[in-house]
Formats: structure tokens, C-alpha cells, sequence
């Protein structure tokens, strides 16, 4: 039975007997030992932990431990849960530190809570102007953590950091302007002795940009704009003073490569979405991934996977660091399945073009040429009248974090093949305001479409399998050493797959929706899978 099969029998998770908050408020102090950069390193020495937003470095979102695993999966039962005071899309994955669990809420808090019962710690709610300029809802996705101290992006378009211990703020950065449109909602990254962090607001005729910040005084050290100025020659892919208002924000969680010293980011949509007529040319470096130095934000390369978009086709999706073997040939890779439907396998050294496969429905391009650059079909671009075409603008997948088995050599996509008509028109720019020149409609149902968890071979771009879910969740991946794979349906199940065959093993209705990814760790020798459901963050172990 497929998970799109069992949701007709799913009730609300208003119904559902665990559904219970957590415990009452009860402050204290947070006792773990001081997260440093050398563990943050070796992350992946102690799965135990979460210590990063996608685990390790690498961004493989993969874990060691193998307590949960194909045969002792099917004794999970719940543990706790924490219910989130708003209702808004609950997009946290929560950092594991020694016990202690870090949980983003809606719309800008953070909470510290036991992580083997759920009794809180402490809260910091930080406070927000009422005149926000966002596009996607109230969310944050995470924290990072260095030390003692954890660094929260916030929907005003600020950093801030937190003693960890005691919940106290210690520094509040502004970023940017976000009466301009600006604001934050991702985890930042720790890069060495730097906090490494994007900005939203590709809506609303922002200028991308990608930051570090030193974590102690919070002072910036270096900002590496996304689209060029007209002192550089790649401004030239910008007709005018279009890049001005071009967009291009770093508004998901990026990852590094310590060996090659490089950052690794991914940006978003040139402005205005859909109208392409007022900025031609590539319009460089949206949707692209960049590779920066870390130590002073120089661009060593980058690969746009769409050039010129005109459907909101961001590639923000996560760079997943992975060494495989190529053609016969071991290489320093980048595995990014694309929000345009569209999976790449990058050598992460030099950015070169290995090898791209379609992963998802697409109707917009013939394929991809020899270095990676799409060979569009005619007739595809937004219209008046409204062009049909897949994906859709939330794309063949999104935001959501996939994941990389080492042990399979297998990464896994959350996909989606579904179509929309888009629409273009004339829209001037009013700072402040959206700047979209179009919009989209899907013209069925998305019932009538598909989804699947996919595993994708990156040293071929091949498909191994897929696992049909309901259309159209918004659930990360998690891989294990278990052998397992974790993800969620639309209507909020979470389940565990067989990551060789796909296999579904084990499964729970939580109710919905699903706007985050699971995660996993461990306390006293217990293995813990947590997932956020609805405004809930249940976590499951074994045993009674």
C-alpha cells in the first residue's frame, strides 16, 4: 500500500489521542559542552548530535547511527512532543547538542528543550515590526552554533545571537532594510570563525547578497553581492539598470568543503519573476550555485542551471557534497537535483558540467547541451494568454532538504511532475513592494498530479526508484545508517523506506501538513527520529 493510498484513511491531527502540547514552561539553564569549529568539523564522529542544519558540512543529511534500522523500525513509538505556540508553516529542523534540542518557531523564537523528554529550558521570542515584507509565510528554518552561542536569522531581515545556556540575547544585527523587502528565514552556517548567512525578499526587486559575520561582535566581514555591479563584466547579462532590482536572493542553508576552503550557495529567482522582456539576457548569478572563498567571500566559480528564467525556478536547493567515481574517474562532487526539473552532478572543485538528467516532468527544454546549459524548447515563455508548461513554479522540487547515503551511494529527492499555465505582464518597480510582472495557476487539481521520494544514482543521474506519496508534500529526506530513508506525505505521515529498494518499512498518520524534514539523534545509547507535523515537533524512539 503506497502512502497516497493509506491517506484516505488519515484523520486530523486534531483527533489524534498524541497530539498533546508539552510541558508547562519552566526555566533554566541549558548544560551542554561548547560546540567548536573542530566539531563542527568531525560532525559526522558524533551522530548523537545534530549539530548543523543539514547535519554535517557535507549537506549530506545522513546519519551514523543504526540503532533504528530496517528490522527494529517497526517499534517506534512516540516520545513527546512540542507543540509550537503559532500556526503558521513549521519549516524548523532542530539542532541536538548533548541532550539539549534547539527549535526554531514561528515566526522568529527559539526555545531550548530536554531532548529526551521535551521539558523547555528556556525561550527568546524576538520581536517584530508589523509592517513585514515577506512572500511565503512566517517561518524560520533553523539556527546555527558555535561555541555556546546560537545564531538565528528573523523574518525583519536580522541576526541575532543567543547564549545557548540561558536563552539571553547577546547581539542583534540588522542585515537589511526590510521595509525594501528584505528578510531571513534560513539557518545560517558556521565557517570557521564566521557566520555565513543568506537574505529573502527575490519578490520584491531586492539585490541578492550572501554574508559572513564574526560571531562575537556580530560586525560584518565580508558581503559578496549575487547579481554584479557594472564595474564587472558579467553585469553585461543584465539589459540596463535591471540589476538593480534583479533579485537573486541566498535564501536556504548552504554548505562548505573544508579541504577546498570553498562556500557553497545557492540563489534564487531574477526579479520580476515572470516578466523576462525588461531584463534580457542571463541575468547572472540567479539560479546558480556559487562557490566562494571562505575566507573572503571571492568567487572562484559558479554554474547557472537557468539561465534567464522566466518561471521562479530559484536554485536554492541544498548542495550535497558527495566524492564518487564519474566515469571511471573519482571526483570531488556537487549533487543538486534542480527546482526545474532538472538533476546535475558538478565536479565542486572547478564547477565543471558532469553529467544532467531529467528527474522530474519537465516540457520547457529539449535537454541539457554539453556543458550543462538548457537547450529550451520554443514557445515556453510566460504569456498574456498563460503558457502551459512543467514544472510548475514551485518546481520538480523545492527547498526541502534532500539526502545522500554514502552506503547506497544513492540521493534522494522529494519530487513532484505537475504543469502550470504562466502569465506574464507589465508591472513597474515600487520599493517595497512585490515585483512579480506575472503570475501562475495550475489548471487541474494538484491531486491530479505526482510525487514521489526518488533515488537517484549521481554517478549516472539515473532513477533506481520511487516511492509515489500524495501530492504535493513539502517534506525533506533523512537517510541512516539503518539503511533507512525518512520523509513525510502531504496529509502528514511520516514514514521510513528500505533505502536500497524503497520499500516502505514503517509508518505513522500525524496529520498535516508537512513543511519540514526529519531528523535524528541519540541520548544515553536511545535513537530519536523527530519530524515537525502541523505546528507539532513529535519525536519517536523505540521501546515503550
Amino acid at each position: 500500500m503506497t502512502i497516497r493510498t493509506l491517506a484516505r484513511y488519515v484523520t486530523l491531527l486534531a483527533v489524534l489521542p498524541f497530539a498533546a502540547p508539552a510541558a508547562a514552561q519552566s526555566d533554566g539553564e541549558a548544560i551542554f559542552s561548547p560546540v567548536t569549529w573542530e566539531r563542527l568539523l568531525n560532525a559526522a564522529d558524533e551522530p548523537h548530535n545534530w549539530l548543523m542544519y543539514n547535519g554535517t558540512l557535507d549537506s549530506q543529511r545522513f546519519s551514523g547511527l543504526d540503532q533504528i534500522n530496517r528490522e527494529t523500525v517497526t517499534g517506534l513509538t512516540l516520545k513527546w512532543t512540542h507543540q509550537i505556540r503559532q500556526l503558521d508553516r513549521n519549516e524548523t529542523t532542530p539542532l541536538v547538542v548533548d541532550g539539549v534540542m534547539f527549535i526554531t518557531e514561528s515566526p522568529s523564537n527559539l526555545v531550548a528543550v530536554d531532548a529526551v523528554n521535551g521539558q523547555p529550558f528556556w525561550r527568546y521570542d524576538h520581536p517584530l515590526p508589523g509592517d513585514l515584507r515577506i512572500c511565503c509565510g512566517r517561518n524560520n528554518r533553523g539556527v546555527a552554533i558555535l561555541d555556546e552561542t546560537l545564531y538565528m536569522s528573523t523574518l525583519d531581515a536580522h541576526l541575532v545571537a543567543i547564549d545557548g545556556r540561558s536563552g539571553s540575547l547577546l547581539w542583534n544585527r540588522e542585515v537589511a532594510n526590510h521595509e525594501s523587502g528584505y528578510s531571513k528565514t534560513a539557518a545560517p552556517l558556521i565557517v570557521k570563525n564566521q557566520v555565513v548567512t543568506g537574505i529573502a525578499g527575490g519578490e520584491y526587486g531586492v539585490r541578492g547578497f550572501l554574508d559572513s559575520y564574526d560571531p562575537a561582535s556580530g560586525e560584518l566581514k565580508w558581503r559578496t553581492y549575487t547579481i554584479p555591479g557594472p564595474d564587472h563584466p558579467d553585469n553585461q547579462s543584465w539589459a540596463g539598470d535591471s540589476w538593480r532590482t534583479g533579485g537573486s536572493p541566498t535564501w536556504l542553508t548552504g554548505s562548505y568543503d573544508p579541504e577546498l576552503n570553498l562556500v557553497y550557495w545557492g540563489t534564487g529567482n531574477p526579479g520580476p519573476d515572470w516578466n523576462g522582456d525588461v531584463r534580457m539576457g542571463d541575468n547572472l548569478y540567479s539560479d546558480s550555485v556559487l562557490a566562494l572563498n571562505g575566507d573572503t567571500g571571492e568567487m572562484s566559480w559558479h554554474f547557472q542551471f537557468t539561465p534567464h528564467d522566466e518561471h521562479d525556478w530559484d536554485a536554492i536547493q541544498i548542495p550535497v557534497l558527495a566524492d564518487i567515481e564519474v566515469d571511471g574517474e573519482a571526483r570531488k562532487a556537487m549533487l543538486w537535483a534542480n527546482r526545474n526539473a532538472f538533476y546535475y552532478t558538478l565536479d565542486r572543485e572547478t564547477g565543471e558540467f558532469l553529467l544532467g538528467k531529467e528527474f522530474a516532468h519537465q516540457t520547457w527544454a529539449e535537454g541539457l547541451d554539453a556543458n550543462g546549459r538548457p537547450i529550451r524548447r520554443p514557445g515556453t515563455k510566460p504569456s498574456t494568454e498563460g503558457t502551459l508548461v512543467a514544472p510548475i513554479a514551485g518546481g520538480g522540487t523545492n527547498w526541502w532538504s534532500p539526502a545522500y547515503s554514502p552506503r547506497t551511494g544513492l540521493l534522494y529527492v522529494n519530487a513532484f511532475d505537475g504543469e502550470a499555465l504562466f502569465f506574464n505582464r507589465e508591472e513597474e518597480y515600487s520599493e517595497g513592494d512585490t515585483f512579480l510582472g506575472g503570475g501562475t495557476e495550475t489548471p487541474l487539481p494538484i491531486d491530479n498530479y505526482h510525487s514521489a521520494i526518488r533515488a537517484i544514482d549521481p554517478t549516472t543521474g539515473d532513477i533506481k526508484w520511487e516511492f509515489p506519496i500524495t501530492p504535493r508534500s513539502r517534506s525533506g529526506v533523512l537517510a541512516t545508517a539503518g539503511d533507512l530513508v525518512f520523509a513525510a506525505g502531504a496529509e502528514g505521515i511520516l514514514f521510513a523506506l528500505d533505502a536500497e529498494t524503497g520499500e516502505p518499512v514503517w509508518h505513522i498518520p500525524l496529520g498535516g501538513p508537512v513543511n519540514a524534514q526529519p531528523m535524528t539523534y541519540a541520548v544515553s545509547g536511545q535513537q530519536y527520529v523527530t519530524m515537525p507535523v502541523g505546528n507539532v515537533v513529535y519525536t519517536f524512539g523505540l521501546g515503550n
